[in-house]
């Protein structure tokens, strides 16, 4: 989940190909009624129960009322979806939802969603995305950081948050070395680091002039304060670097949310007799 083009279709097929790559079964769960097109063909796709499409055509709607439609639409028929997951409720499915963050930060669907894939003993945990552009405003970024956080509490569900796209970004965790960045400037914004709003500030202050700035600052100042201070009080938030480029980055992500599902924990162990392996 994330903000519209954060990446997560992306992210869903660099996983996919991870995952068959290291021969564990994977499977495209797409929740978007309104995608088009996919690197992998969804195994289970919303689109055959209802099109965002259809939607806007027949009952008149926006693209974003729509979507909510669509999605209340699933919930309304969610034996549809039990059906569908019934025969691949051993392995990995990897769910592409939808970019509309409101569905994620303020509305309760998506947490009834996953409420009900967790009646059916299924193991979740949500990946935020959130793009490594980002990093270049620092109000925008803040804004990210919020918007995650409103998701995690919101979701009530285990969570990783990725910072996408870092194969973009100049520095140790990306490819170009041209005005990199240092780690140590980079982990402020892996893990977010309040004064950043702070510094933000003081530089636009003195760009400005005294007497704009102070105008501005009194305006401005109890809501960067408030900002800091609730990101500094829930301490909830922080990012995985993913550098699609870099398999050592993809498996690190990919072992993170192992670790938060607990995968293969009950799994059957195997030991090596005369070249064989059995399990025990």
């Amino acid at each position: 989940m994330g903000p519209a083009g954060s990446g997560k279709s992306t992210f869903c097929a660099t996983m996919m190909t991870h995952i068959q790559t290291t021969g564990r079964r994977a499977h495209l769960v797409n929740l978007d009624p309104a995608a088009e097109h996919f690197e992998y063909e969804p195994t289970i796709d919303i689109r055959e129960l209802i099109t965002l499409e259809d939607v806007m055509e027949e009952l008149d709607y926006g693209p974003n009322g729509g979507l909510i439609y669509c999605l209340e639409f699933l919930l309304n028929n969610i034996d549809w979806l039990e059906e569908e997951i019934g025969n691949y409720d051993d392995d990995y499915l990897i769910i592409d939802c939808p970019g509309q963050i409101e569905l994620y930060t303020h509305f309760p669907i998506m947490r009834r969603i996953c409420e009900t894939l967790g009646q059916w003993n299924m193991r979740i945990c949500g990946v935020y995305c959130l793009e490594s552009q980002f990093i270049e405003d620092k109000a925008k970024y803040f804004s990210g950081v919020l918007s995650a956080m409103s998701a995690m509490v919101n979701m009530e569900i285990p969570h990783v948050n990725v910072m996408t796209k870092m194969d973009l970004v100049e520095g140790d965790y990306g490819n170009a070395k041209k005005d990199t960045l240092t780690t140590r400037e980079l982990e402020r914004y892996l893990d977010p680091d309040p004064l950043l709003i702070a510094e933000e500030a003081g530089i636009v202050e003195q760009e400005q002039g005294s007497i704009n700035a102070n105008s501005r600052s009194f305006k401005f100042q109890a809501l960067n304060q408030a900002i800091v201070q609730l990101i500094d009080d829930y301490s909830m938030v922080s990012f995985i670097p993913l550098n699609i480029t870099d398999e050592d980055s993809v498996e690190y992500v990919l072992s993170t949310i192992d670790n938060a599902l607990q995968y293969g924990e009950d799994l059957e162990p195997k030991v090596t007799i005369y070249g064989f392996f059995y399990s025990v």
